[in-house]
């Protein structure tokens, strides 16, 4: 134990913030798992209670990145993932091709909600086919080398991904609206 005091001052939480912490202990399947919902949930909330042009708006020029289009990203990144590459499921990419392939951040058209609709069930998907493999050592093929990727190692990356796009996030949602907090 240490004798060091806990900092009088954390960051602010959102007012409407219903995330549930993830476990302080814990198996690795539950940990990796709950803070990867963990921060779908921080994603969600920083796109939460905007309008569409506030979610299609390019709040930190030069940066092409909107809310918009990290949704649009992040379902394709789920999809991509768990879906094509580790389930093996034939199912076409979203928001890619190989002669457009910043679609999702530069083609901003349809809805924003429902993009949010899509983005969620792809992470839902991505739920039950965690759910539903034996152990994190099961793979999946990674498709640009043929070589076997596990569950663990999908888990461990995605956290990342959402890690560094909350951060993009944060700053886009304080130049839309002020907003800020954990």
């Amino acid at each position: 134990m240490t004798e060091t005091p806990a900092p009088l001052h954390y960051a602010p939480r959102w007012s409407d913030d219903d995330r549930p912490a993830p476990p302080s202990t814990g198996c690795e399947r539950e940990t990796l798992s709950a803070v990867l919902d963990w921060h779908r949930a921080t994603f969600a909330l920083k796109c939460s209670g905007l309008t569409q042009e506030q979610l299609n708006d390019r709040a930190v020029p030069p940066s092409a990145l909107s809310l918009h289009g990290l949704v649009r990203h992040l379902a394709g990144v789920e999809r991509w993932w768990f879906r094509i590459q580790f389930a093996g499921e034939d199912v076409p990419l979203l928001h890619y091709s190989d002669d457009d392939p910043d679609q999702d951040f530069e083609a901003l058209d349809g809805e924003a909600t429902e993009d949010l609709a899509v983005w969620r069930e792809e992470c839902e998907r991505s739920r039950r086919i965690t759910e539903a493999a034996a152990s994190l050592e099961e793979t999946g093929t990674r498709r640009s080398t043929g070589e076997p990727v596990s569950l663990r190692r999908i888990l461990v990356d995605m956290i990342a991904e959402y890690a560094r796009h909350n951060g993009h996030a944060d700053l886009l949602r304080e130049r839309l609206d002020g907003a800020t907090g954990l």
